[in-house]
């Protein structure tokens, strides 16, 4: 049969069709999905100011690579777990059920993590933690699907206890909230403290996550008259202790200590001159003089207009891990063993120092534990670097992670 000018017509439209269809499903095949990050964070509660900075640090590595990270556009998921865990473990199940998210970054209380933990290892989640330290999970509780990025409960407190003990006193008083970091971080100290010849004279825990009168304790701490008080807490929490603390007429006799959020950057400013003179331990000072943290800090201030804290350090790092982690894999999540193999191996310049993972427990080693006192540097407070402790590894007891 010939060919007609119909059936010539025909053709060359079935051939453009599949031109165009062809092309439609080679631009499919060339767009990868985006990476999805879900956030699990508080967004309100005591702890809202923490999650706002962890998202500010975290959102400041994906800009500057035009949130595009091995060729997938990211996207960010967030979900508020109120510092509530039975909250935090509906809004987890969502954010890996419901929206399928690549990585989970989060939490920042210690009890939303010990409630996520086994789902997020059952569902062979990858969740890089961007805050909560409860030591469990660097130990007994261990999981191949969970890297910490910030750090554990025990490693800003263990060395603080000898430290203590040989450069301020040997008689120490602890408070912290009434919650799972509260008594990992005051074990830790004392731990190190006794073995040091400390003794402690009194222990405190306070009602979390609501508190507004530190009174009754501040009372029990007048008392008892220490040489030391050493506490543990964080946001508007340790803007009240530290403000009561002074008010009581405390600091002028017993030396206030602590883990270093009790000072952080986004507390000082309202703790104001009631924090001079605290000394506290912790990974991170804005003022570190390294290229990292110099180039880190400006950044921030340009972006968000304030100082950044180590929260923001916490979500800088662990979107940096994620970068690092998903380029080795040229952008392939599937291969989940891959992509925990190259996350394990992620190592970069951070602005806490150089950032690597321990492979035993798959928590961060701290390049130091520095051991500040806030002091007035050009008008404004700030955590002086008065001491370091180096390469500072959770202990890792009862991990069987291999490596």
């Amino acid at each position: 049969m010939g060919l007609t000018r119909r059936r010539f017509l025909r053709g060359v439209a079935t051939t453009a069709a599949g031109a165009v269809l062809g092309g439609r499903a080679r631009r499919a095949r060339a767009a990868p999905a985006p990476l999805k990050i879900g956030l699990l964070l508080p967004y309100s509660n005591v702890y809202a100011v923490l999650g706002e900075s962890i998202t500010d640090g975290l959102s400041l590595v994906f800009e500057r690579a035009g949130w595009t990270v091995a060729g997938r556009r990211v996207e960010l998921i967030k979900e508020d777990d109120e510092v509530n865990p039975q909250v935090g473990l509906r809004k987890a199940k969502k954010l890996i059920e419901s929206d399928g998210v690549d990585f989970l970054v989060g939490p920042v209380s210690s009890g939303v993590l010990a409630a996520i933990r086994d789902t997020v290892h059952q569902a062979r989640q990858i969740l890089i933690v961007a805050n909560a330290g409860n030591d469990e999970i660097s130990r007994d509780r261990c999981s191949r699907y969970i890297f910490r990025a910030s750090f554990s409960n025990w490693q800003p407190n263990a060395p603080m206890g000898s430290w203590v003990a040989a450069h301020v006193a040997k008689e120490a008083y602890l408070v912290a909230p009434k919650y799972a970091a509260g008594f990992d971080m005051m074990r830790a100290f004392k731990e190190t403290f006794v073995a040091a010849g400390g003794k402690v004279v009194g222990e405190d825990y306070t009602p979390f996550p609501v508190n507004e009168d530190f009174a009754p304790f501040l009372t029990k701490i007048n008392q008892a008259a220490p040489k030391v008080v050493y506490a543990f807490f964080s946001g508007s929490q340790a803007v009240r202790f530290v403000r009561q603390y002074d008010e009581f007429g405390l600091r002028a006799r017993s030396k206030l200590c602590g883990a270093g959020f009790l000072t952080e950057s986004d507390v000082l400013p309202a703790q104001g001159q009631s924090a001079l003179g605290i000394i506290t331990g912790h990974f991170y000072s804005t003022l570190l003089d390294n290229p990292a943290n110099k180039a880190f800090v400006r950044a921030f201030r340009a972006k968000y207009a304030r100082t950044p804290d180590g929260f923001a350090v916490q979500g800088y790092d662990s979107a940096q891990v994620i970068a690092h982690g998903l380029t080795a894999t040229g952008g392939d999540t599937r291969d989940k063993d891959r992509l925990l193999e190259a996350l394990r191996g992620v190592e970069f310049d951070s602005p806490r120092g150089r950032f690597r993972f321990d492979p035993r427990t798959q928590n961060v080693i701290q390049p130091f534990i520095y051991v500040r006192e806030v002091r007035e540097v050009d008008g404004e407070l700030a955590n002086v670097v008065v001491d370091r402790i180096a390469n500072v590894r959770d202990p890792g007891t009862g991990c069987t992670l291999p490596g």
